[in-house]
């Protein structure tokens, strides 16, 4: 990294203004974000299908109710598709501005219902049977883009998507993967920005690292979730630093890498319903992180595309502890700018019993590699040849979403 960028990062992960220490930006080619839901969040209590009777009987305690049911209800987007409540205020005005497309029956060819497998499989997109863990589909992209395209992962650890030949430097963000200060440390630096302007940043940098790291410690996560979130950020942790992110990839970054954990909800998914519980906490925090990544990235939004996606989809049936567990096809989330939102995007098919991927889950209808391999190709003009050496063996679908 260049010094002031490493200067810009290290003032984010403390809370410094950006501003006091970053150029002006300057006017890019299109810019790219995946956000990651690790632990495999219930992609049918996010885009709810109302319309099918089917989705109610098969959730009796955690379903979602109906649009214009009550202060509880869903947001209808179509005839058959509804926003989670929880979502209503951070995500609905992007969906009414165009901005956000869903495409459902998304995933990965992976029949698994590994969280570590699946998850490898579509962080390296390298294929049905084929493992190099040096060689990450973003890497892939990196090469073909050129020396110009400026990565940054947000996360503790560099992803497997972007390991290969192009070095990309990482960045943890939330408090995920490095201690908090020792307290007479932290009493240092606060005495020594304190007759600045920059004190209350400081001060407010550490509060949200206190804050974060409480909010895990109290977290009801069992074992396979921690497992299964891999060090990433909590949804509370995303929401904090969201906004720190948006300002580092305007200024100065073009791809950009989140993992956001804890969404493995085996037991007590919701409460009363599907409008309350952990899962409803976390999507609203996870809609709050989106929003402020979109206000944080200014003009530059227009040339941001955003694509959150999760390694698996759950079980459309609840279990017996209210939750929903390993599952296949799942939700992908395309949001930006200059997206062609508005839309419920790919092949569907009614909910059935039959239709379920083995009478039990959401069936993979558009696959990870060919959707991102066709949004790759209309955000840079990829020609066939440079996808496929992204995606070997791809056939790029082009929803002309961007």
């Amino acid at each position: 990294m260049q010094r002031r960028h490493l200067l810009g990062a290290a003032a984010a992960t403390l809370g410094l203004p950006a501003a006091t220490l970053w150029a002006a930006p300057v006017a890019r080619g299109p810019k790219f974000i995946l956000v990651f839901l690790r632990g495999a969040y219930d992609a049918s209590n996010a885009l709810v299908p109302y319309a099918s009777d089917f989705y109610y009987e098969s959730r009796p305690n955690i379903a979602v109710p109906r649009p214009g049911s009550g202060a509880d209800a869903a947001t209808a987007l179509d005839a058959d598709w509804a926003l989670h409540p929880s979502l209503r205020a951070s995500l609905l005005p992007l969906w009414q501005a165009g901005q956000l497309a869903f495409v459902p029956f998304a995933g990965t060819r992976d029949l698994s219902r590994s969280h570590f497998e699946t998850q490898d499989h579509i962080e390296l997109g390298q294929g049905e049977h084929t493992l190099r863990y040096d060689d990450g589909f973003l890497n892939r992209l990196l090469q073909q883009l050129g020396a110009d395209a400026r990565p940054m992962a947000f996360s503790a650890q560099l992803p497997l998507s972007l390991r290969g030949p192009r070095h990309v430097p990482n960045l943890a963000v939330g408090g995920a993967g490095r201690p908090a200060p020792a307290p007479a440390q932290q009493a240092l630096l606060e005495r020594m920005w304190g007759g600045t302007a920059q004190g209350a940043s400081v001060r407010e940098g550490f509060a949200v690292q206190a804050t974060v790291a409480r909010d895990m410690r109290a977290a009801d996560w069992n074992a396979e979730m921690r497992a299964a979130s891999r060090g990433a950020v909590a949804p509370r942790g995303f929401v904090a630093e969201a906004a720190r992110i948006g300002a580092l990839m305007r200024d100065s970054f073009d791809i950009g890498f989140v993992d956001v954990g804890g969404w493995d909800t085996h037991v007590y998914q919701a409460t009363s319903n599907g409008a309350h519980g952990q899962l409803s906490d976390k999507l609203a925090a996870l809609g709050e992180g989106l929003a402020a990544l979109a206000r944080a990235l200014g003009p530059s939004w227009r040339d941001t595309t955003v694509v959150v996606l999760s390694e698996f989809g759950r079980t459309f049936r609840e279990n017996g502890n209210r939750g929903t567990d390993h599952g296949h096809g799942s939700v992908y989330w395309v949001l930006g700018g200059g997206v062609r939102g508005g839309r419920i995007l790919g092949e569907q098919v009614s909910l059935t019993p039959t239709t379920l991927n083995q009478n039990r889950d959401y069936p993979v209808l558009s696959n990870d590699r060919d959707l991102l391999g066709g949004l790759f190709a209309r955000l840079w003009g990829l020609d066939p040849r440079r996808v496929q050496a992204v995606f070997p063996g791809s056939r790029p679908l082009d929803l002309h979403c961007v």
